[in-house]
């Protein structure tokens, strides 16, 4: 038996009222999906290819013993790039990433060469000097 819409035939005094149900209810489902909207979707971070880089310059004092003197507890040591520690300055001398000794530096300064006391530790030529 073939389904008959009693809303479509001619004369029939309810096809506005339909419609207008009709239109109701799109409206009402258009004005819900309106109303839910979902968070922006999150990006992915920043390739290294274009992330900012940030470069530090070291200020940080680097040297070498250049000599021991083992009966006067000083060393000489060179400093290569020309920057010089304050007097009375203390620094840290390292054998193999260990700590060795600290040095105090007290002068003279000849050049790039700047002599400072063993406060404590041993001293090598060759050890490395940092400030920290």
């Amino acid at each position: 038996m073939p389904v008959q819409f009693q809303l479509l035939r001619p004369g029939n005094k309810s096809l506005p009222a339909a419609l207008l149900v009709l239109a109701m209810v799109i409206a009402t489902a258009g004005f819900g999906c309106a109303g839910t909207k979902s968070p922006p979707a999150r990006t992915a971070p920043a390739s290294p290819a274009t992330a900012q880089i940030i470069v530090t310059p070291d200020n940080s004092l680097a040297a070498r013993v250049l000599s021991v003197n083992q009966v006067g507890r000083f060393v000489v040591l060179t400093f290569p790039d020309g920057r010089l520690p304050k007097l009375e300055q203390h620094l840290f001398l390292y054998r193999n990433g260990l700590r060795t000794a600290e040095v105090k530096i007290t002068g003279p300064q000849e050049d790039v060469n700047v002599v400072a006391d063993l406060v404590f530790g041993e001293a090598q030529a060759g050890d490395i000097v940092r400030d920290e």
